[in-house]
């Protein structure tokens, strides 16, 4: 003798060999409306609310990490006077028409490259180097004196701000007769290393690098402003801003 074990209609369980109940249905499109639906888009390293995609950027201080974040976010980390580990990255473009760098000072700071950028690490209490290349952005050994006399050259350089500007120099060579220096967001940078190493080739990068990185300068340059002067300070015979 067997047993039936069909279960009845109002069960909610599915029959065998049949067609899903009416509630069982009922529960599935239930679940199924109410799951959270997939992130699209970027959203902010802080909070998790969406961004778009061209947004801005906090510095984590502490670890060096570059944060995507909104608007309301970025504001919390705008006081640079404040001892905080987020520092929010500004958006200012300055040129120093005045530069003065030479050859051989180039050749002292020991960066393999005709390109560097520099800035002033809080946590280190001193001014770091990177140069790119194929593995990204590489740090530079860089010699204290050389900066030195390099700072000493252009006292208007000490307007970036630590930790979130940079100063970004293209060493003096075959397709210009000086140094060409900005003061530029640090997050652009690293764009910029970015961009040169998907395009990278041999030692120098190759000619298609340098279309990239003249083509960067070209946007640094429509967006920058020229920095203030240092005049000469008639008391101390030295120079003020």
């Amino acid at each position: 003798m067997s047993l039936d074990t069909s279960p009845d209609a109002g069960s909610g369980v599915r029959p065998r060999g049949g067609a899903l109940s009416q509630p069982t249905l009922s529960v599935l499109r239930r679940i199924a409306s109410s799951r959270p639906q997939p992130t699209v888009g970027e959203r902010c390293d802080m909070c998790a609310e969406p961004i778009p995609a061209t947004h801005q950027h906090v510095v984590d201080v502490d670890s060096r990490a570059m944060m995507c974040t909104c608007r309301p976010c970025y504001l919390l980390f705008t006081d640079s006077t404040a001892h905080l580990r987020y520092r929010s990255v500004p958006d200012r473009y300055l040129s120093f028409p005045s530069f003065e760098l030479g050859q051989g000072q180039w050749d002292e700071l020991e960066i393999p490259v005709g390109l560097a950028f520099f800035f002033a690490n809080s946590q280190l209490g001193r001014v770091v180097a990177f140069y790119p290349g194929p593995a990204g952005a590489t740090e530079s050994e860089l010699p204290l004196g050389a900066w030195d006399g390099v700072r000493a050259a252009n006292p208007e350089l000490e307007t970036a701000r630590p930790d979130t500007e940079a100063l970004l120099i293209r060493a003096p060579g075959p397709e210009r007769q000086v140094a060409d220096c900005h003061l530029v967001p640090i997050d652009a940078c690293y764009e910029l290393v970015g961009q040169l190493r998907r395009v990278w080739r041999g030692f120098d990068g190759g000619q298609q690098a340098r279309a990239q990185l003249a083509e960067f300068f070209d946007k640094v340059c429509s967006r920058s402003k020229d920095a203030p002067a240092c005049l000469p300070d008639v008391t101390s015979g030295g120079r003020r801003p």
